[in-house]
């Protein structure tokens, strides 16, 4: 028996849980469709609700092949929902998770698609304010695309502005999920449309490297990198690809792409990357409290370990939900904090197999190397003692007992 929600759907199995919600797969008067149900202290609060309906006309206007379209809005008692339509496929995390990276032509086809999608949602004055590999959506019952890539849409659009209210976050709270802020949300500045791109060119970095420019170790410390610090080159990929990386991940705002001229500049790309193999580059170095960590068991045992791309700020998220690790409220660093972070360049990529300084991997090639080098030196220190008996032995065995060792000649 499923689950009413409202007089028009029926809410019949879930598909992924999140921290704003479960989603589940209904069914409405036109056939199958996605509904996002809001969790209850959501639609509870009565300032919410109220926004919920404030945004109706916006988020149902926006209509795009890459966006998933939200077909209604239901508030109804405790009730609080998104009626979106259904795709049949994964998201993004998922295929990250699966295959850690890549291919670049894939991956740069993937952006193209979520940056036509916010190129279409900007000129209808929607921003997204929360772009990530979970809220993208691989169509797998579409055409393949460049690199054998599927169709992406994007989704969860107007939630992270719904559960936004100047009563949920104060000036000190901002929302998102740290790697992939924008400088400026980490100061405070209110979320324009260049948000989006930073936060896209973001994805596009991570789908190609296997992890996040600026993410890894404490969100304090990824919130900091964002502003103080400089991305990383990724080696091996074209110039031209990696200046509109570095164009898009500007700090200043006014420096970024718009949406419709990234996406155009992506396709113009391309045929460049046309048959690439995914990167060979290595997660960086972490910061110093992550390096001190033990390495997990099943790196110990010779296991493959999956990465994270993305720090996860949701307790007890489970890897196989669809929508999770959605819209986390953060404390906003102090100037002093955020002054106080500069480095140059963040996460510089290490060569594929060395290990993370610090790590329990890194403890023992390191002990290793000392133990070779003790033994090595003993080995000098005893070859140097034995060539030294050698040359002693030698001289004393010309000599006279108790004579003189010299053999010159004496002086008349």
């Amino acid at each position: 028996m499923g689950r009413k929600i409202g007089s028009r759907y029926t809410a019949n199995q879930i598909l992924g849980r999140g921290s704003a919600g479960t989603v589940w797969l209904g069914e409405g008067p036109d056939g199958p469709v996605a509904v996002k149900l809001l969790r209850e202290d959501l639609a509870s609060d009565q300032e919410l609700v109220g926004r919920f309906v404030q945004e109706r006309t916006a988020l149902l206007g926006l209509e795009h092949p890459n966006v998933v379209s939200v077909r209604d809005l239901v508030v109804d008692g405790n009730d609080l929902a998104l009626v979106m339509d259904l795709v049949r496929g994964t998201d993004l995390r998922t295929r990250l998770d699966r295959d850690r990276r890549l291919a670049p032509e894939a991956a740069v086809a993937i952006v193209a698609d979520i940056a036509d999608g916010l190129a279409a949602a900007h000129a209808a004055g929607v921003v997204h304010r929360d772009v990530k590999p979970e809220n993208v959506l691989l169509d797998m019952q579409g055409p393949l695309g460049p690199g054998g890539s599927h169709p992406a849409l994007l989704t969860d659009f107007g939630v992270a502005k719904l559960i936004d209210s100047p009563r949920r976050t104060r000036a000190t709270k901002i929302i998102g999920t740290p790697d992939y802020l924008a400088p400026e949300i980490v100061e405070g500045l209110p979320p324009r449309a260049a948000v989006d791109i930073y936060a896209l060119a973001t994805v596009l970095y991570e789908l190609l490297a296997g992890f996040t420019p600026f993410g890894g170790g404490h969100p304090g410390a990824v919130l900091r990198r964002h502003v103080t610090e400089t991305v990383a080159p990724l080696p091996g990929i074209p110039d031209e690809l990696w200046q509109l990386i570095v164009q898009c991940l500007a700090k200043a705002p006014a420096s970024r792409l718009r949406a419709s001229e990234m996406g155009a500049r992506l396709r113009e790309l391309l045929p460049l990357v046309a048959g690439m193999p995914p990167l060979d580059v290595d997660e960086p170095d972490a910061e110093p409290l992550e390096e001190a960590e033990e390495e997990p068991a099943a790196a110990r045992s010779g296991e493959p370990v999956r990465r994270r791309g993305a720090v996860p700020l949701v307790p007890g998220a489970k890897p196989a939900d669809s929508n999770r690790d959605t819209h986390t409220s953060m404390r906003v660093p102090g100037p002093d904090e955020l002054a106080g972070g500069a480095r140059g360049t963040a996460r510089v990529p290490r060569p594929t197999g060395s290990p993370r300084p610090g790590s329990a991997r890194h403890r023992a090639v390191t002990r290793r190397r000392r133990i070779t080098l003790g033994a090595a030196a003993v080995a000098l220190v005893a070859a140097v003692g034995v060539g030294t008996w050698w040359a002693t032995s030698g001289d004393d065995a010309g000599a006279t007992p108790g004579g003189p060792t010299s053999t010159a000649p004496a002086s008349p």
